[in-house]
C-alpha cells in the first residue's frame, strides 16, 4: 500500500482514539487533523473514510471483535481498540483493500502506537475474523502459498 494510504491509517487510528477518549464531534475532530496536517501528504479520501465510517459502525464492529476476542471491549486497551476497530472495518467493509494488507496495517500500527505485546492479540483476531469475513480471498492466499 502507498505511503499516502498507511498515513491515512494512521492519522484515523490517532483520530479515532481522541474520539473514544474525548467524545466530541466526528466532524470536529476531522477538521483538526485536516488543520494540524494540511502540509502533510497522505489519502484525506481515505481518512475521511475510515474516521466517518468506524464510528458510524461501532455496534457491528465490537460485536466481530469480542466474540473472537472472548473479551469485553472495555478490557481491551483503547488504543488496541482504535487499531481493531479500523482494520475490521476495512476487512467488512473495504474489500478493495487485501486482507493480508489490512492486517500488515494493524500490526504495524500496534507496533509503532500499541503496547510491547499489542501486536499479537491484535494479529490474533484480524486472522480470525479474515477467514471468516474473506474466506474466499484467504483460502485463495492459502491454496497459492
Amino acid at each position: 500500500m502507498s505511503n499516502a494510504r498507511n498515513r491515512a491509517r494512521q492519522l484515523a487510528m490517532q483520530a479515532l482514539y481522541q474520539w473514544q477518549i474525548a467524545g466530541g464531534n466526528i466532524r470536529d475532530i476531522e477538521a483538526q487533523f485536516l488543520q494540524e496536517h494540511a502540509n502533510k501528504r497522505f489519502d484525506r479520501e481515505m481518512f475521511r473514510d475510515l474516521l466517518h465510517a468506524v464510528p458510524s459502525q461501532t455496534d457491528k464492529l465490537d460485536a466481530l471483535i469480542t466474540e473472537v476476542a472472548g473479551r469485553d471491549m472495555d478490557s481491551i486497551d483503547l488504543v488496541e481498540r482504535a487499531i481493531l476497530r479500523l482494520a475490521v472495518y476495512e476487512l467488512s467493509e473495504r474489500p478493495d483493500v487485501p486482507y493480508r494488507v489490512v492486517i500488515n496495517e494493524a500490526i504495524e500500527l500496534s507496533h509503532n502506537f500499541g503496547a510491547e505485546q499489542s501486536h499479537r492479540f491484535i494479529n490474533g483476531i484480524l486472522d480470525k475474523l479474515a477467514a471468516r469475513l474473506r474466506a474466499a480471498e484467504v483460502r485463495q492466499h492459502h491454496s497459492a502459498s
